[in-house]
């Protein structure tokens, strides 16, 4: 894994860190490669139980890495089209591994979210802000129209009308109008974002692992389902769930007017 992403594991909670400061940690062919790398080892570390994704320096991600783009626009239009379908290519299979990893994922954010940035956080299951955070899906602005996953997620979160506003305008917007969208789950002040989201982390990877990866599942599949299948589909996973020792331990820890403590099988 090259140094444009950063991957540890502590205590259940795998960190990753997008690791291009000076440039605002702007996507670039290095960093899909260390996203791929990184969801690689995170999918095969049963020690895993939660992963939280933050950006280094002043911001969390600045979209694509245009500077790099720029060395694109000189080809024909036929190959630049080619080169943008392979790069992009490359990194929607990380947004679709990200919704089906059984761990939940925290998005921290700070300073710009913007373009595939804002794509990124809103393929996480749950987003921590800090109060600095500038928020743009930015695509309008260069010409193009949205990628990462946007397009999905922002109708489903916060309207069609919104959304198209938000997508054909670009404009900026802040921290607490990100909250009351719907778009992050909390506000948190710049000293406190590390913390508020490691508390967050904490508490889900002491949590019962198997049945938040059922939760996603189940989340992430009834936008498209109907409410016959989605009810078959809850019984099912109730009851897998029901076989589990967490189970047990839930039972007999609720019965027994103590905290749980899962062991994720």
């Amino acid at each position: 894994m090259n140094d444009t992403v950063l991957l540890a594991v502590e205590a259940g909670i795998a960190t990753l860190t997008l690791n291009r400061p000076k440039a605002l940690n702007a996507l670039d062919a290095a960093m899909v490669e260390g996203l791929t790398l990184a969801l690689d080892r995170i999918e095969a570390d049963p020690e895993a139980r939660v992963l939280v994704i933050e950006g280094s320096g002043g911001g969390f991600m600045a979209g694509g890495d245009l500077r790099g783009f720029s060395e694109w626009l000189d080809l024909p239009p036929a190959e630049r089209k080619l080169r943008f379908e392979r790069f992009i290519g490359a990194v929607h299979p990380q947004i679709l591994r990200l919704r089906r990893l059984n761990q939940p994922v925290i998005a921290s954010v700070h300073g710009p979210v913007a373009g595939f940035g804002l794509s990124l956080m809103l393929a996480c299951d749950l987003a921590v802000a800090a109060e600095n955070s500038v928020f743009t899906l930015a695509y309008s602005l260069i010409g193009t129209s949205p990628d990462g996953g946007s397009s999905f997620f922002l109708p489903r979160q916060v309207g069609l009308k919104k959304a198209m506003e938000i997508a054909l305008l670009g404009d900026r917007f802040d921290a607490p109008t990100a909250l009351r969208l719907g778009l992050v789950n909390e506000v948190v002040s710049v000293g406190e974002l590390k913390t508020r989201t490691r508390m967050i982390a904490e508490r889900l990877a002491k949590g019962p692992a198997r049945a938040y990866a059922a939760t996603k599942r189940l989340m992430n599949g009834s936008a498209t389902a109907t409410l016959e299948t989605q009810l078959k589909a809850e019984m099912e996973s109730f009851a897998a769930c029901s076989a589990t020792e967490d189970f047990l331990e839930g039972i007999t820890a609720f019965l027994g007017k103590r905290p749980a403590r899962f062991g994720g099988t």
